[in-house]
């Protein structure tokens, strides 16, 4: 069926707000009264925490569920992890047992966590970015599928990579792939051309064996390349996927070869753009997120610097071929009726598991947000629906959804991660 839910995840931090951030619910459903419209808002404690999530495959199988928030404070202070138990109606019924930093120290001497996935046992694994002082600091925490206990670390006693941030694994190659991220006390106060050529931004992509847990390769991708969002292919067969590299503009493909071992090549090569009045004469597309549609036909780009949105037709036998692109300064809505100006570029997506919807938000990381596009945390993010063409290729924004998160009650707040109830193509 189709979506009528997604989850965002929702926060005040850099908005001289003095509000909670929350996890909140977006209505899909073009039958209801209340579509495109924020519904449910679930607070979590504290404040001024950039947030992410994670909405485990079991969720459509059951009456109830878990999601996963995981919150980062600011450059100097570590992260905690939310559960939050749902129905099946998205009424929050409780937050479920609070991880506090202080256990992930004592338990994993880690403190940055990242990206979320469960594992095929029901597991929880949790990618780290740093130490508890901000250092880098790569590997990853496991949490119990049932109890939602803190296990300790995953990886098996071997050497951690310098950072961390996303990952994907595919059980019948016995393979889990991660990438690099950036060191967090220096990443997390914005982005400084300063810190170039000094290993702020990560460069490596790395190759695990997941029953063993073990490190087994890494492909140095160049020097402050930045690869954040990985992806394999959707089919449990494949042994291939994509990393988007956001500083150097370079998505790779990475695929098995000869044995167990593993290789990368270029696949897609966005150039910088020459700009006057930013922070650097030349500017890098900054590939935010890269989804693959569930059908492995099609692939997705958000690059929040340059501002557009692309869709690539994957092929076996050569490269990706771009078929689709939009860039949305504005929208004209239904729901909103005068013209909404757009601030900010595309960072986050969710695609629908028929692939003809994708949804974007515009917020990548409040101090950055802060740094580059002002306007949008002072008005809050939006969060728009990309319709798609899956036969020939092509985006168009939908000018009947919009959702302004800059009209909630207490004030503009930047929303962030997307998961649509009953599965997306990030499941």
């Amino acid at each position: 069926p189709r979506e009528e839910v997604a989850y965002v995840t929702c926060t005040y931090r850099s908005t001289c707000i003095d509000q909670p951030d929350f996890l909140a619910t977006v209505d899909l459903n073009p039958r209801s009264p209340c579509y495109g419209q924020v519904g449910t808002c679930s607070s979590l404690p504290g404040r001024g925490q950039d947030l992410g999530l994670v909405l485990p495959p079991r969720a459509s199988r059951s009456s109830t569920f878990t999601l996963f928030c995981w919150g980062k404070a600011d450059s100097c202070t570590a992260s905690w992890l939310f559960p939050f138990t749902f129905t099946s109606s998205c009424v929050c019924l409780m937050l479920g047992l609070t991880i506090e930093p202080v256990d992930v120290f004592w338990t994993c001497d880690k403190g940055y966590l990242a990206v979320t996935h469960p594992l095929p046992n029901g597991d929880v694994l949790i990618a780290n970015m740093g130490d508890p002082a901000g250092n880098g600091k790569g590997g990853f925490v496991v949490l119990d599928g049932e109890t939602l206990e803190l296990k300790g670390n995953w990886e098996n006693e071997c050497e951690v990579p310098p950072t961390g941030y996303d990952f994907w694994y595919q059980p019948r190659h016995n393979v889990l792939v991660s990438s690099a991220g950036a060191v967090p006390k220096r990443a997390g106060r914005g982005f400084n051309p300063d810190d170039l050529k000094k290993g702020v931004y990560g460069r490596r992509l790395n190759v695990w064996n997941l029953s063993c847990r073990s490190l087994t390769q890494c492909f140095d991708l160049g020097e402050d390349s930045l690869p954040l969002s990985v992806k394999f292919l959707h089919c449990p067969d494949a042994a291939e996927g994509y990393v988007a590299c956001a500083l150097s503009g370079v998505t790779y493909r990475f695929y098995k070869c000869q044995g167990e071992n593993w290789a990368v090549e270029e696949a897609i090569r966005i150039p910088p753009k020459d700009v006057c009045g930013w922070i650097m004469p030349k500017m890098p597309a900054f590939t935010v997120d890269l989804l693959i549609s569930p059908d492995d036909k099609f692939l997705y780009l958000s690059n929040w610097i340059h501002g557009d949105i692309r869709q690539y037709e994957l092929s076996k036998n050569c490269k990706p071929r771009l078929v689709g692109q939009c860039q949305p300064p504005e929208c004209r809505s239904v729901l909103c009726p005068q013209c909404k100006r757009i601030y900010g570029g595309p960072s986050k997506m969710q695609l629908s598991l028929d692939g003809r919807r994708l949804y974007v938000t515009n917020s990548f990381y409040s101090t950055w947000d802060k740094q580059f596009y002002p306007n949008m945390v002072r008005e809050g993010s939006v969060m728009l629906q990309i319709d798609v063409d899956t036969e020939k290729g092509g985006l168009a924004v939908n000018k009947n959804f919009l959702v302004d998160f800059g009209k909630e009650p207490h004030g503009p707040c930047l929303a962030h991660d997307i998961r649509l109830l009953g599965g997306d193509a990030s499941s």
